[in-house]
């Protein structure tokens, strides 16, 4: 029982980052943004975070710049793709290699630092519940944070006059904006906030995770967040499950790797596995070509640009 405490709690906090990641980038992509940056936004939101608590000593200023972070590097590839009018796909790409190369250049000094510890946020009552409570209730606060996201956006998307018009306009910008929405503004609002999620996601692998900077510590997170949107067909509870699900392969190589067990199997191919399972999950999910169609915002990727 204490070996399946840990396992939950470990799953729980590696599928945190994917949540809000993912989930910021469904918003983006039901406006019909396909944004390929994540991973970028997601780096700088790391290195900005762990330089900002690292001078401050303390973790909420440096979710904050990991936020804007994230939000300025998204906010280029708006620019380049709203009004611009640029590739989707090749700007997106674009944007992950720039962010990457760049926190790599910025985090240089920081390499030898290390954070002190964010302490858990203890529910009382909930947290003694044997079995799920430590893990459920006795967790970082970026993780109820990404609960209270979910439930945040499935009541924006379904539940809300806002969440409509951004559905209608992730489907047909032509006809939302020929009644009278400003359906550029909402694609620009939607690519920002999707940036502050993974610059979120992005401070809470260096500030809360770890707490370190290294290169490349997000480590191909990104791209599975967007695979996730795929894997979820674009609906928010999907996304949550499949972060833990992925969170969960995560955690099993871990696992496998430290228990001892006498295993043998390369490491190599352990450390591919989350990466393996994303594959394989992509490709389940494309042989629905339906269930892809019926769920995809019909303008994704596809560039709009209003008449006068």
């Amino acid at each position: 029982m204490d070996i399946f405490s840990s396992i939950l709690f470990a799953t729980i906090v590696a599928g945190t980052p994917l949540i809000i990641v993912a989930l910021g980038q469904l918003i983006a992509e039901k406006s019909g943004v396909l944004n390929l940056g994540a991973e970028g936004m997601m780096a700088m939101g790391a290195i900005a975070g762990f330089a900002v608590t690292l001078h401050s000593g303390n973790a909420w200023l440096g979710v904050l710049a990991g936020m804007a972070a994230g939000a300025a590097m998204s906010l280029i590839f708006a620019v380049v793709v709203l009004t611009l009018m640029g590739n989707q796909v090749a700007s997106g790409l674009a944007l992950s290699i720039l962010g990457v190369g760049l926190s790599a250049f910025i985090g240089k000094p920081y390499e030898s630092d290390i954070l002190p510890t964010v302490g858990a946020l203890r529910i009382p009552l909930l947290a003694d519940i044997p079995i799920i409570g430590a893990p459920l209730f006795n967790q970082q606060a970026l993780v109820y944070f990404s609960w209270l996201l979910f439930g945040g956006i499935v009541w924006f998307l379904y539940r809300s006059r806002s969440g409509l018009i951004l559905r209608a306009v992730g489907e047909s910008p032509a006809s939302a904006h020929s009644i009278g929405y400003q359906a550029i503004k909402i694609r620009y609002l939607a690519t920002l906030f999707g940036g502050a999620m993974a610059g979120i996601g992005g401070a809470f692998l260096s500030v809360f995770y770890t707490p370190l900077w290294v290169e490349g510590m997000v480590s191909g997170r990104g791209w599975i967040a967007i695979a996730l949107v795929v894997f979820a067909t674009w609906r928010p509870f999907r996304v949550l499950v499949g972060a833990y699900l992925f969170g969960g392969v995560m955690v099993a190589q871990l696992f496998v790797q430290g228990s001892g067990l006498g295993i043998n199997i390369p490491s190599q191919f352990l450390s591919a596995l989350p990466y393996l399972a994303t594959i394989i999950v992509l490709v389940i999910i494309s042989r629905d070509q339906n269930t892809v169609r019926l769920n995809a915002p019909v303008s994704l990727g596809q560039p709009f640009r209003p008449e006068a």
